[in-house]
Parts: structure tokens; C-alpha cells; sequence
């Protein structure tokens, strides 16, 4: 008769995106990774593991929005406008480009 041993519990810790955006490089190409996809929940909620990099505080003061607004609309639940967006990116002193 042969036992098996039980199965070694498996530990994981939450994977924080905003914990390796270390450069302005890091950024960008997560960035441009994410707006790749297409997926606009995916988008907002990568703009604001930038401003939690940065400083979600500091991100919202800059762009004129309260900060537990601006925590809930780049959430992966939020729905911002694209004005939001807009200020958040210049906020964040990022451009929006359009290329062919």
C-alpha cells in the first residue's frame, strides 16, 4: 500500500504592478504595453498603479482631483472620463500620442 504525503501549501503575496515602476522607462513601457491591448478598464486601472508609483497624493493634487476620487476612478472597477485620463497623464507628465 503506498501513502502520499500531503501537499505542501503553496504561499503567494499580492502581485503590486506600481512596486516595479521604478523609472520613467518602467512606465513607459508598461504603458505602452497596456494601451496596446485595447481594454480601457485595463488602461485606467495601469494609470493608477503609475500615480500609486508616483504618489497617488501628489498625482491627485496636481491634476485638480480629490484623491479617494481619483483612487476609485483608476481602479480596476472605474469608469473615468477622458478628461480624468487626461489630467491624470499631464498630471503624471505624460503625453498621449496618435502614430499610423
Amino acid at each position: 500500500m503506498s501513502r502520499t504525503k500531503p501537499k505542501a501549501k503553496i504561499k503567494t503575496i499580492p502581485w503590486d504592478s506600481a512596486a516595479y515602476l521604478k523609472t520613467d522607462a518602467d512606465i513607459a513601457h508598461y504603458l505602452e504595453a497596456v494601451f496596446e491591448g485595447g481594454d480601457p478598464a485595463l488602461v485606467a486601472a495601469a494609470l493608477g498603479d503609475v500615480a500609486r508609483a508616483k504618489g497617488m497624493s501628489q498625482i491627485a493634487q496636481a491634476a485638480g482631483l480629490g484623491r479617494e476620487s481619483l483612487y476609485k476612478a483608476l481602479s480596476r472597477q472605474g469608469n473615468p472620463e477622458f478628461a480624468t485620463v487626461l489630467k491624470v497623464m499631464r498630471a503624471l507628465g505624460l503625453k498621449l500620442k496618435v502614430a499610423v
